[in-house]
């Protein structure tokens, strides 16, 4: 019997003998790059829209279409997963993606439609958090679900990479050769993913495709991905979407936006795992109302932020929140879907996509019809107000039944 076998055996094992690192290494690789490129096109975007003359609105179009088209696919991924494994799954979409990327820069992006059409295929880059996370997951026993989704899901950390870099290459080569440039780490991620990634041997049956949508007839599966949407959907939103906002708002290059949008996206993906970690502590639902306070506060704040300094500051205590409010929720997802992990990580991925898509638009909008970002930020605080009342609401409902069935601290 292997250690990760035997370490699902004996639930209070130590997390690094209850499962299998190679697989955990393998996902955070595979998820680390594939957001990297999903969100290429933020850092990318004050080159490409002066190129191509977009509207602000088209600038908020182009960087949202990848975050809703990864929404979507989410769903189709977290499919594959149950029927195929997650391992083979995986190995599809990085094909993709890397197929796409490569077209686009042998045969060039020309117009808005381009962009959008580009957007369709990142999609598949940002679908990977179906794939990834239970990839890592389903080696792990309960009491260190939040640990194992926090670190795998830590991937959230390519969009640093891709705020860091993508602007300097654009500047020295072109950010049409940036899209090529990509496809080189993006294929070395995938062979070293063939390499170490393993399925766990406790993969669920596969069941009929309509067994696959049962959660959505329990309440407790809409609500899981009501809050996914405002804690991941304020992350990929901002993450897509900084990089705008510094050139537009503070007249920033776009090198010293990428810049600046790294610092925050990195302070949100460094405490993923701390989410988890901390919501196995102290409970997801805690660790949850705490996020929504700080972040409504925070993203309320911005508009009203004299300076560059400010407005960052704010920006990296948002992201901090959201970035311990997207472990959170994954620590709770498995307690009470453990059976249908794969299919409802799709879903709850795909409602933090959809948050995500519309973070992004609605300040491009904003911006457009108003002349400010600020409607933008005032409502996305908005509805970080509205998911802490929700939750408050069902708390006590959570912990007197599933919560105290599982024995796992919610």
């Amino acid at each position: 019997m292997t250690t990760a076998t035997t370490g699902a055996a004996a639930p209070k094992s130590s997390f690094w003998a209850s499962g299998h690192w190679p697989t955990l290494v393998a996902a955070f690789l595979y998820f680390d790059l594939a957001f990297m490129v999903w969100v290429i096109l933020g850092p990318l975007a004050p080159s490409i829209s002066e190129d191509l003359g977009l509207t602000p609105a088209q600038k908020g179009l182009m960087v949202a279409v990848p975050t809703l088209a990864g929404a979507v696919l989410r769903v189709v991924n977290g499919l594959l997963v149950d029927r195929i494994g997650p391992k083979r799954s995986g190995a599809i979409s990085q094909l993709i993606v890397i197929a796409g990327l490569f077209t686009a820069w042998a045969m060039g992006v020309h117009s808005f439609a381009g962009t959008l059409a580009l957007g369709v295929i990142l999609g598949f880059a940002g679908a990977s958090f179906a794939i990834a996370l239970p990839l890592a997951s389903r080696w792990y026993p309960p009491e260190h679900q939040g640990k194992a989704m926090g670190l795998a899901g830590m991937g959230n950390s390519g969009t640093v990479l891709a705020a860091l870099f993508a602007p300097g290459l654009a500047k020295l080569f072109g950010w049409n050769a940036v899209l090529g440039l990509a496809c080189i780490p993006l294929t070395i991620v995938f062979f070293v993913y063939l390499f170490m990634a393993k399925d766990a041997p406790n993969a669920p049956a596969p069941k009929k495709l309509v067994d696959y949508f049962e959660p959505l007839k329990t309440t407790d599966a809409w609500w899981l991905m009501a809050f996914y949407s405002v804690t991941f959907g304020g992350f990929v939103g901002l993450a897509a979407s900084l990089p705008i906002y510094f050139t537009d708002q503070f007249h920033l290059t776009p090198v010293m936006a990428g810049y600046c949008t790294a610092a925050c996206v990195f302070a949100g993906s460094l405490v993923r795992p701390m989410g988890g970690a901390l919501a196995d502590r102290i409970g997801g639902v805690k660790a949850l109302m705490m996020v929504f306070v700080v972040a409504a506060l925070a993203l309320a704040g911005v508009p009203q932020a004299a300076n560059l300094p400010a407005a960052l500051g704010l920006f990296v205590i948002a992201m901090l929140a959201l970035g311990t409010g997207n472990g959170s929720v994954f620590q709770l997802v498995p307690q009470r879907f453990s059976a249908e992990i794969g299919v409802m990580t799709g879903l709850v991925g795909m409602a933090g996509g959809v948050g995500g898509f519309y973070l992004a638009s609605s300040l491009g909008f904003a911006k457009q019809w108003s002349g400010s970002f600020a409607p933008g930020f005032y409502v996305f605080a908005g509805l970080a107000v509205i998911a802490l009342v929700a939750l408050i609401f069902v708390k006590g409902q959570w912990r007197a039944t599933w919560g105290a069935a599982e024995g796992v601290r919610i």
